[in-house]
């Protein structure tokens, strides 16, 4: 009888496994990290699941948290984050017009004007957030909820309840989640509610 080499063997033996229904895993293979996703200003990224700008308990052109909404954008601070939003692992759009205040004008998806801006905003629906401010103020998470005008901490997010995640840069975050603090380009993730995904990596537009 002649030998059987050992790859002949292998291929033997996962051709039977597949066959009665087994699962064998490559234990020499090299996991492929997702492919990051390239941001387009105007566009919208996720599910529509809120309205347009802030809500009534938001800022509409009132101070908010020390913020003010009735002057326009200011460049002494000008930075830029991102902001994702998962729901029983379904991702929904942060949307566009948070932080203008109405009535704004829209062109191609993009808020091109409004009656007073807020020094966090979002012009679309891309998660996008900018912080553009008079002052070397740090800003936080909690600050731009309170000016859209919806919920947050550990249980609630944005009106979303039910067992909350929150990353940074795909790093867990433990502790208040309203303290995340706004950082230059940082990529912040929250989840509400299981399966939890794996937070997606962003890529920014070019000149932000």
């Amino acid at each position: 009888m002649m030998p059987i080499r050992p790859a002949t063997f292998l291929s033997m033996l996962m051709l039977f496994a597949s066959g009665n229904g087994w699962a064998f895993a490559q234990t020499d293979a090299t996991p492929i990290p997702p492919r990051p996703i390239q941001l387009v200003q105007g566009t919208q990224l996720g599910k529509t699941a809120f309205a347009a700008g802030d809500t009534r308990q938001g800022g509409n052109g009132q101070v908010v948290d020390g913020i003010e909404g009735s002057g326009h954008e200011m460049l002494k601070t000008h930075l830029h984050v991102h902001v994702s939003l998962f729901y029983h692992g379904e991702q929904l759009a942060i949307p566009d017009g948070i932080g203008i205040v109405k009535p704004f004008t829209v062109i191609h998806g993009f808020v091109a004007a409004g009656s007073g801006y807020y020094w966090l905003h979002t012009h679309d629906a891309t998660g996008i957030v900018h912080i553009e401010s008079p002052n070397r103020r740090v800003y936080t998470l909690g600050n731009f909820f309170d000016i859209w005008g919806k919920p947050l901490n550990e249980h609630n997010v944005a009106g979303l309840t039910g067992q909350v995640r929150a990353y940074v840069n795909g790093r867990p975050v433990f502790g208040k989640i309203r303290d995340i603090v706004l950082k230059a380009h940082d990529q912040i993730t929250l989840e509400v509610g299981k399966p939890f995904v794996k937070p997606p990596v962003y890529i920014f537009p070019q000149g932000l």
